[in-house]
């Protein structure tokens, strides 16, 4: 962990705090803190999902990829992680291996897929 203030402080302060800046679009910035929480706290679902949309949203789409899939290991019928494994793939352009994630989220959530 850096020396950076916003990596100090409990592991709540610090979830409240990538939270904020996940909320302010400074996602690299979220990305950091989260790391250190999901090392520390490697079960905790929220904390993992929201470093994957960090990453997205930053476009470390491999890095989303390795996060969703550590969700989806650990609770295969995590519907929003399997929505964003499937568009995390639709964007890195692999399409195929995206239909079926995307599929199963919307069985799950009662949608229909085009």
């Amino acid at each position: 962990m850096s020396d950076t203030y916003y990596e100090f402080g409990t592991a709540a302060e610090r979830w409240d705090r990538a939270r904020m800046f996940f909320g302010t679009k400074e996602y690299l910035t979220a990305a950091r803190i989260l790391q250190g929480l999901v090392a520390e706290h490697p079960e905790q679902t929220a904390q993992r999902l929201l470093l994957a949309r960090a990453y997205y949203h930053s476009a470390q789409l491999s890095r989303a990829e390795t996060e969703l899939r550590a969700v989806l290991d650990r609770d295969p019928v995590e519907h929003y992680a399997r929505l964003m494994l499937g568009r995390t793939l639709e964007r890195q352009g692999r399409a195929a291996e995206a239909r079926p994630h995307l599929r199963m989220a919307a069985a799950m959530s009662g949608e229909q897929l085009d």
